[in-house]
């Protein structure tokens, strides 16, 4: 098994054996910005003058997965690296792969990059700052600009037009108010890049702590509409005062997203999103004056299921957002469960996310959290023991008493489970006897 080398030492032996052959190489990207910022990369990519074939007869383990590009991943130490020759990109044609590329000079491949933040080069064994686009004074104004013209980057890439957003929130920049214009004018472009992209940065967006900013410059730059336009028609959808004060659809689902912690799962973060989305199909207002979205919340689930999945989620994320979607308007009932009903009501494998859904979905509105902290208290006072403990009887058991199996099986097996979790059956001899007297009684 091969040792584990740190990530940063080889790197720099990666720089040094191409330094060592003659050609020029440095740190690119990335990692070079992080770095600036006091922030320790993830992960180094490598700009060399050597040519992919050249790259491939230096180092022992490589793989060919961008050879058309210049691209050469370089397997040292335990990590990967990927090591890339300086190119001009020729014409693109599909918003974000150039038609042909053609080697360059390190000038060059600076100049053909997304933002300046992102087209500094660093090399490592003279400990030498190579900038070439101004990407220095950027970074210490905290200032996200284009490399040149920003239609130009923004027609070559349409990714960009996210990666603007993300770079924004996630590090807390302003835009350069020429890449901020472009960004607006060509948001409907979105549209071109596959769904699989646009979820990695949307997610990377609403997972950072400055999500809220980032949710506004989606919405600002038309990119929100465009991508999501679910959410985008929550706007002007009016909302009983009596329960929301603080105003529309939009309104309320902006001001949760503020309310949430720094950390925030996948599924939490998106099923705020959309808790509320079913609202605009629902709208309706009864004899006394009253709003109401009747049904909502199961509209809203479907709609998050077909939202997710036309991002291209895993099944897993989709599955956990559907149901805390589908179940927010419960916990109003909860104070009235019999103890069974609660007990596997806070069983259920994310009712954690579901509690910070509810506790951000009434402190965004009424503000009245009784129901959060009655749970809070129940799983408390259910602590000492588990929610859904062992069955005192199984299916072989009903066999044993001559019960056919069928759909009684699980109606019986249930009413067991639920005299068990409300404490009247605790042994299975208790259980076997209940299910004799009940079942004759039945037949």
């Amino acid at each position: 098994m091969a040792t584990l080398v740190p990530l940063a030492e080889s790197a720099r032996g990666i720089v040094q054996r191409l330094q060592d052959a003659g050609f020029i190489a440095y740190y690119a990207g990335g990692c070079v910005r992080d770095k600036l910022m006091g922030v320790e990369p993830h992960d180094y990519d490598v700009a060399t003058g050597a040519h992919p074939d050249q790259v491939q007869n230096l180092f022992r383990r490589t793989v060919a997965v961008g050879a058309h590009f210049g691209v050469i991943v370089v397997l040292e130490g335990g990590h990967e690296f990927q090591v890339a020759t300086f190119r001009n990109d020729g014409q693109y044609l599909d918003g974000r792969h150039p038609q042909s590329v053609s080697f360059a000079t390190p000038e060059e491949d600076a100049t053909r990059r997304d933002f300046t933040m992102n087209g500094l080069f660093f090399d490592p064994i003279t400990d030498k700052l190579i900038d070439y686009v101004g990407g220095q004074e950027d970074l210490a104004k905290k200032l996200l600009r284009a490399i040149g013209n920003p239609y130009d980057r923004f027609r070559e890439d349409r990714l960009r037009l996210l990666r603007a957003v993300r770079f924004a929130t996630t590090l807390g920049f302003d835009l350069d108010g020429a890449t901020w214009r472009a960004v607006c004018e060509n948001a409907r472009h979105i549209e071109e890049v596959s769904a699989e992209r646009i979820r990695e940065e949307l997610v990377k967006i609403f997972t950072s702590r400055r999500r809220l900013r980032g949710f506004d410059l989606l919405d600002e730059s038309g990119l929100l509409a465009a991508i999501l336009p679910e959410i985008d028609a929550l706007k002007g959808c009016e909302q009983p005062p009596q329960f929301h004060p603080e105003g529309d659809v939009f309104v309320h689902t902006r001001i949760m997203l503020g309310l949430l912690p720094a950390r925030v799962s996948v599924p939490l973060v998106f099923s705020v999103l959309l808790h509320d989305i079913g609202k605009p199909k629902t709208f309706a207002v009864d004899e006394d004056g009253r709003i109401r979205f009747s049904g909502h919340d199961k509209l809203g689930a479907e709609m998050t299921e077909a939202i997710m999945s036309r991002l291209r989620f895993s099944r897993a994320e989709i599955d956990a957002t559907v149901e805390m979607v589908g179940n927010h308007m419960v916990f109003k009932d909860v104070q009235q469960m019999r103890v069974a009903r609660l007990k596997r009501f806070l069983a259920r494998p994310h009712i954690d996310d579901e509690l910070e859904l509810h506790r951000v979905d009434c402190q965004s509105s009424h503000g009245m959290l009784d129901n959060y902290e009655y749970l809070n208290a129940k799983r408390a006072e259910f602590a000492s023991e588990p929610l859904i403990p062992p069955p005192l009887v199984t299916g072989r058991d009903l066999i044993a008493l001559g019960i056919a199996p069928g759909p009684r099986f699980g109606e019986i097996l249930e009413a067991v489970q639920s005299r068990q979790l409300e404490g009247t059956l605790t042994t299975p001899a208790e259980a076997l006897a209940w299910i004799q007297q009940e079942w004759r009684r039945a037949n």
